[in-house]
């Protein structure tokens, strides 16, 4: 049976209170307990409280503009190029303040670009706003994870284990190399969300894609073939940006203020 997205959560007065409601109590759980999700800078009220809002303010201004935009192929591609820079920038000043950020452009690009390009290739997914929007946003997402955590990951273990790299050097290792030892482990620590979801798809939780494709009438085969895809995918994608991310961190080329 074909259920309506107003039959399942409807927009009301109720469902505006619950939100507030919701976003407070993040907020008042990282007071209480200290928890900061920068590390420690700034404040973790200000900065959950304004996430909330952003996110309400963003999807308010999407759903106004988004029948439009899938309709022309520029403000397709236009909105796709925004969608990478505003990625772009929350991976690359997640993981430093210096103008080092930009190189995040490398590992959140890289992978999607030729993911996108075979869909649209194989013609498994048409060039038709409605489609191609979503696909790319799901793919811009795991990579703009896999660069923010693995960025993080590496540089913090960088900073905690200078001595380790230095002592790498002594004995012979190039300053990449050494780096890369000690930067690895820890950053490979990225893909384990993406393994999590995957592992226990179906037994956990249902993703998005295949809940959405069930509401929307598809059938059960169609609509896991479609999650399976999506999964894999995004597993290719966020390892290739830990990857990139990781060697950018080796070579240097993404870092933060300071000495190195």
């Amino acid at each position: 049976m074909q259920l309506s997205a107003a039959s399942l959560l409807p927009v009301n007065a109720t469902l505006a209170v619950l939100l507030v409601a919701l976003l407070l109590a993040a907020a008042g759980i990282a007071a209480v307990f200290h928890l900061a999700p920068d590390g420690g800078r700034g404040s973790r009220v200000r900065q959950i409280l304004l996430a909330g809002v952003r996110a309400t303010v963003q999807l308010a201004a999407v759903s106004a503009v988004i029948v439009w935009v899938v309709r022309s192929f520029l403000a397709t591609l236009a909105f796709l190029l925004l969608m990478l820079a505003v990625a772009v920038r929350t991976a690359g000043r997640r993981i430093t303040a210096d103008r080092s950020w930009w190189t995040a452009a490398i590992p959140i690009a890289s992978p999607v670009l030729p993911v996108v390009a075979a869909l649209l290739l194989t013609e498994l997914v048409p060039f038709k706003g409605i489609v191609l929007i979503p696909v790319t946003g799901i793919l811009i997402g795991g990579a703009l994870t896999a660069t923010s955590l693995a960025g993080r990951r590496a540089l913090d273990a960088l900073d905690h284990r200078h001595g380790e790299v230095e002592a790498g050097l002594v004995l012979g290792l190039s300053e990449r190399d050494a780096r890369l030892e000690i930067a690895r482990p820890s950053a490979s620590d990225a893909l384990i969300p993406g393994l999590d979801q995957t592992r226990t798809v179906g037994l956990v939780t249902l993703p998005g894609a295949f809940v959405g494709m069930l509401l929307g009438g598809a059938g059960p085969l169609s609509a896991g073939a479609v999650q399976l895809f999506v999964l894999i995918a995004l597993m290719a994608v966020q390892a290739l940006a830990t990857a990139l991310t990781l060697e950018l961190i080796a070579r240097g080329r993404l870092h933060r203020p300071g000495p190195r």
